[in-house]
This record gives C-alpha cells, structure tokens and sequence, in this order.
C-alpha cells in the first residue's frame, strides 16, 4: 500500500494559520497544480479530525464517493455528511495502515498537520508532493514536526507556476522505495 501526502503550504512551512484559516492559500492562484489528478490516483483519504472539522466547513462534500476515514479516539458525528463514504478510526499509524491494506485499499492520501506528522515519523509515508504558496504567514499549523531520526528525500521534480506556485515532489528513504 502507497501512502501519499498531497498538501499546500506557505513559503515560512505553514499548512494553516492557527485559526485553521486557509485564505492565505489563494496567493498562489486558482491554476491547476495537479490535485485533480492525485486524487483521481488515490482510493482512500485519511485525515485527523481536525481536518475533516475544516474540510466539512466548506459548504459541500469535496470528496465525492471516495472512502474517507476520519482519526479520531472521541466519538464523532458523521451525520452531516449526506453524500460521503466516511467512517472512524483510531490506532497508530501502522494499525491504521494495516486496517486499510487488509481492505483491499492501494493508495491512501494522508491528510492534515498532526496526522502528516504522525505518519512521518513513523515512516509510513511513500511520497511528499508540497506546493509552496507564495506568501509567509508567521504561525500557523506547521506541515513538520519532529522527528525520532532523519528522513531521507529523494527529489523527484520541481515544478513552477505562472501564479508563484513552487511544487517539490519527493520520494521517502526507507519508506519501501529504496535507499
């Protein structure tokens, strides 16, 4: 099972500001950058539970029927989700990754700050695609935290956007790719 971090943030490494704003991600433009198409690429989301608190603000289901499991260890309330596949878990990250993998599951997109972190330093994820948005912002929710040890990259592209978008894919050392 490949698992995948897909994620914008600003130049100063900020995924959110400490609100969990998101507007700062705009200075970069709409243009497309590929998420489309990684999502497209990916058959489930997983995402801590403060992410699926700012995703659900948005006003609609962005996920569509694509499994989407929500980390969390307190009870949560799925119900006004009407359109979606969305279900609970809880575990570390190598059990939740076990969980998945029986399922059949193939690709997973990890999603937001601490669960990214979580996955990381347990070297879990296969591969980083993070497209810096042109701005710094100060503080906010870091996309890195610690880590027990270092995390080799090797660096796949980089890709430049008319909009000031600066997109760096990596594959992970260790994480099943090769060394």
């Amino acid at each position: 099972m490949k698992l995948s971090v897909f994620c914008g943030a600003s130049v100063d490494g900020f995924l959110a500001r400490p609100n969990d704003g998101l507007d700062f991600l705009d200075a970069g433009g709409q243009e497309p950058h590929g998420f489309e198409e990684f999502i497209a690429s990916v058959d489930v989301i997983v995402m801590g539970r403060r992410t699926f608190d700012v995703v659900r603000g948005f006003g609609g289901w962005f996920y569509g029927k694509k499994q989407v499991v929500v980390l969390s260890s307190r009870p949560l309330d799925l119900s006004s989700i009407k359109d979606g596949v969305i279900e609970q878990m809880s575990g570390d990250p190598a059990a939740i990754r076990a969980q998945l993998e029986a399922r059949g599951f193939q690709h997973a997109y990890i999603d937001g700050g601490v669960t990214i972190q979580r996955f990381l330093a347990t070297g879990l994820i296969d591969r980083l695609v993070i497209t810096r948005v042109p701005v710094l912002i100060g503080a906010g929710i870091p996309l890195f935290g610690p880590v027990p040890k270092d995390i080799g990259l090797r660096h796949v592209a980089t890709r430049s956007y008319k909009g000031g978008l600066v997109q760096s894919e990596y594959e992970i050392y260790g994480a099943g790719l090769g060394a």
